[in-house]
């Protein structure tokens, strides 16, 4: 039986504030969320500082090995958003100036104080870009081969995807089902390893917990497949239930 072509996607999320802990990144699970439902796998994430050498690195190795590559922050109008020089020397091309882009911002600025050279910064690109819209705060998003470059605020990353909906081809979207039971995590090991080798296909995520006073889990069974989906999380509320534990259907 030939394999399902699985596509992947890596993300790299950019900035000293999200390393020194001053501002939580929520962009990873967002990004996630959107590109399971374009049949797009993220399969790793990578978080680097604002420094040149940094994002070259980390933009030349993922994206070479997944089909697509995201990035979030340091697109921003200050010397500081350092981003799009950087990738344009990860990509070995020039940096300049998007004449839609600067369109976009002339009109977005227009009842805001005016086009400021600083301001026109949001309008370089890496030589050869394309845009992604932004209907939040009017600087576009940027794309250029398989690498797309987005805002790092998340709400205006948000509307990027938004954008973007459709447009990326992908492969099968993932589903997934929950079931949660009142077990030690550590009880049941073996018994979620076995399901998934049964069910070929899927993935089982093991989510303990400690409340009430007790130590329980979810499993999250996630596949392309809706149909292997159930089938595995039927077998595991059986095989549960067999060992004379009560299971909680969608989780705990």
């Amino acid at each position: 039986m030939e394999q399902e072509r699985i596509w992947t996607a890596a993300l790299v999320v950019i900035g000293d504030e999200i390393l020194s802990g001053r501002t939580q990144d929520k962009n990873v699970a967002q990004l996630a969320s959107w590109l399971n439902v374009q049949g797009i796998r993220l399969a790793e994430v990578r978080v680097v500082p604002d420094r040149t050498e940094a994002i070259v690195e980390a933009v030349n190795i993922l994206r070479a090995r997944n089909d697509y590559l995201f990035t979030t922050g340091g697109i921003g109008p200050t010397h500081d958003d350092i981003t799009v020089d950087a990738i344009a020397a990860a990509l070995g091309v020039g940096v300049e100036h998007h004449p839609e882009a600067l369109a976009v911002l002339e009109r977005y600025y227009a009842t805001r104080g005016g086009l400021t050279e600083v301001r026109a910064r949001m309008a370089r690109v890496p030589a050869g870009a394309g845009l992604i819209p932004n209907r939040v705060s009017g600087a576009p998003g940027i794309h250029i081969g398989n690498v797309f470059i987005m805002a790092g605020v998340p709400h205006i990353t948000a509307g990027m995807l938004d954008a973007l909906t459709g447009t990326l081809e992908g492969g099968r979207p993932v589903v997934s089902g929950t079931i949660g039971c009142w077990v030690a995590e550590s009880e049941v090991a073996d018994l979620l390893r076995e399901a998934e080798k049964r069910h070929e296909g899927v993935s089982i995520g093991s989510y303990p917990f400690f409340r009430e006073g007790r130590t329980g889990a979810n499993f999250v069974v996630r596949s392309a497949d809706a149909d292997l989906v159930a089938a595995c999380l039927a077998d595991l509320t059986r095989e549960l239930q067999a060992g004379g534990r009560a299971v909680f259907a969608d989780g705990i």
